[in-house]
């Protein structure tokens, strides 16, 4: 499904120290931006909630077992029992890009979680993501404050809805259909959009936007020996880490997506939080020579990723496009560095052995494009396949801001995805 159904706005509670919205929009709700006073004193833990080992000289995987024993030693029973579920196919593949809330996602849902326990989440994303400049832990925190932006802008929008039928994957979409001006300009249109339905626009079955509308599980215990699952996301994200005694067994799927691409936030700091991830790509097919363009165009046009929620081992069977053996040795560095904003999701050192079994993998690579290469317009469309690693990236249409384009994007590994765990042939 390539496009988010919206429905009447609600106010919701955002996660505060998600600062960083457009000029102007006053934040709904409270949460991560500005503190609900009703929630400031924190949860009262149930007497019978389970507490877990804390190591705060861990290092690697076990400081994100010992974070994650932290946050959880913050909830109570209940809420223990709605983030730590069983690491089963049917929840580890409950992941969305849609805004639908707990309805298409399992977990604890951030805008329910008082000061201290907000706290603590943030700090399990901490040392389990990548520390890079706009990339793995500073990217998802600038996704969670796009969606608040988006939620802000819906809120002071008109209420007419946005189209519900858009072009699937599989469908042919027209490129022609341009967006009215680059993706790096903030957005300026009027959104129209609002929330999806299904819901309370952020209670325990709501969908709709802002970062209060995301959630955290953790599928089986964790733990530096055994095999469990960090699973983090809501609009637009879809974080999932998977262990496997003591070592990251598998950082992907891993879906990042943002709208709008870019704001300025009320004290002059503009965020851009997919430029890292567009820019490498454009970088990469330009520069490519008209022959390898001819090489890399693929025939179909594309309106969604392939391998969005729901495909899992969905590859096609034949690789298309160009090889980059057929590259210049320069042009083989720019595809690596193409791959990296995704891989640099997970922690670095997982990060760091990954990119060398790309590496050692390139030359079986293939890279390839739909619609143009400026990554500016409707149906643009880029993809590099490899033996393991798997990247997409698509421009649609914005749904809130519709004068505009949005992002989606997703990296899969052939081989790696949820750690190996499951079968889906």
């Amino acid at each position: 499904m390539s496009r988010e159904r919206t429905s009447q706005a609600r106010k919701r509670r955002t996660w505060r120290g998600v600062a960083g919205v457009a000029a102007g929009v006053v934040l709904v709700g409270g949460g991560f931006v500005a503190a609900n006073a009703a929630t400031t004193s924190g949860a009262q833990k149930s007497a019978s909630a389970h507490q877990y080992p804390v190591n705060k000289k861990a290092a690697g995987v076990g400081a994100v077992v010992s974070a994650a024993n932290a946050f959880l030693n913050t909830l109570d029973a209940d809420q223990q029992a709605e983030t730590v579920l069983d690491f089963s196919q049917a929840n580890a593949t409950a992941w969305s890009n849609l805004p639908c809330g707990s309805s298409c996602r399992p977990g604890i849902q951030a805008g329910s979680l008082s000061d201290d326990q907000l706290s603590a989440l943030e700090n399990v994303l901490k040392v389990a993501l990548g520390s890079g400049k706009d990339t793995g832990y500073e990217h998802v925190m600038q996704t969670l404050k796009a969606d608040d932006v988006l939620a802000s802008a819906q809120s002071t929008g008109s209420s007419s809805a946005a189209p519900t039928d858009a072009p699937t994957a599989t469908a042919s979409a027209d490129p022609s259909a341009t967006a009215s001006s680059t993706a790096t300009d903030a957005p300026t249109g009027v959104p129209t959009g609002a929330p999806p339905s299904g819901g309370t626009g952020g209670g325990p079955a709501g969908g709709g936007y802002g970062s209060g509308i995301y959630f955290m599980a953790f599928l089986g215990t964790p733990s530096a020996t055994g095999t469990w699952q960090l699973h983090f996301g809501g609009h637009h994200l879809a974080v999932n880490i998977t262990y496997k005694n003591g070592k990251v067994a598998g950082a992907s799927p891993f879906f990042t997506g943002v709208e709008p691409t870019s704001w300025t936030a009320d004290d002059g700091t503009t965020y851009e939080p997919m430029a890292e991830f567009r820019d490498g790509l454009v970088k990469l097919t330009g520069s490519l020579t008209t022959e390898q363009l001819a090489a890399a165009k693929l025939s179909e046009s594309f309106g969604d990723v392939l391998l969005g929620p729901g495909s899992d081992g969905e590859f096609p069977a034949t690789k298309e496009g160009l090889k980059v053996s057929e590259l210049s040795p320069k042009q083989q560095k720019l595809v690596l560095a193409a791959i990296h904003p995704w891989v640099a999701d997970v922690d670095d050192a997982t990060a760091k052995q990954l990119m060398k079994t790309y590496a050692k993998e390139l030359k079986n690579t293939y890279i390839s494009y739909s619609g143009g290469t400026g990554l500016d317009t409707n149906g643009d469309y880029v993809r590099i396949d490899g033996p393991s690693v798997w990247v997409e990236f698509i421009c649609q249409t914005g749904v809130v801001y519709r004068d505009k384009i949005h992002y989606h994007s997703v990296y899969r590994d052939h081989t790696r995805d949820y750690g190996s765990e499951f079968s889906f042939s």
